[in-house]
């Protein structure tokens, strides 16, 4: 099992603009079937754990609750959820991992949204690959890919359209060097 951060950047390590805008994602060119795509990558997901903010955001944004998997939001307000949908609250990081691995069933577990809570989980030894497709843009400020100190080791590349994508391992005390798992 492994617990996966897969997010997009603009080349100066934004996620979203101050005002958590993803306006410039949504104007790339990218190829939805092509190499470490959305499609491909969710197939391997079991279980996805988020904060509140990206949680709010999907539901004001995106329209209908898309993810057929279990899903756990880290929260500490009442907040409601989507019909058809298993969304779980949870207040405490560890419990919300330990619960999502359970119920994906030896597929991964994606941390979807800020890298604020990315970062929680690195810190925390329980995150184990970050996949980042850098859009050919600069942002200047906004929502930081990763605001803590995380040593990562480069698995793979890929060219997709105009982003650059990106498969790093993180790197956890005495496995530098020992390549991808």
């Amino acid at each position: 099992m492994t617990t996966y951060f897969y997010t997009a950047s603009s080349l100066d390590g934004f996620i979203a603009t101050e005002e958590d805008s993803l306006e410039w994602l949504f104007k790339q060119d990218f190829d939805e079937e092509g190499p470490m795509a959305y499609p491909a990558f969710v197939e391997k997901i079991g279980a996805l754990i988020m904060g509140a903010n990206t949680y709010e955001w999907l539901l004001e944004n995106g329209g209908e609750w898309t993810y057929e998997q279990p899903t756990w939001v880290l929260t500490h307000r009442e907040l409601g959820t989507p019909e058809g949908s298993d969304v779980r609250f949870s207040q405490d990081a560890g419990l919300a991992h330990e619960q999502a691995v359970g119920a994906a069933q030896g597929q991964g577990v994606w941390i979807v949204g800020g890298g604020g809570l990315a970062g929680e989980y690195a810190r925390a030894g329980l995150l184990d690959e970050v996949w980042v497709q850098f859009a050919p843009v600069t942002l200047g400020s906004g929502k930081p890919l990763l605001p803590v100190a995380v040593d990562l080791e480069l698995v793979d590349v890929a060219r997709n359209r105009h982003f650059v994508c990106t498969r790093y391992r993180v790197v956890k005390p005495g496995t530098i060097g020992q390549g991808s798992k």
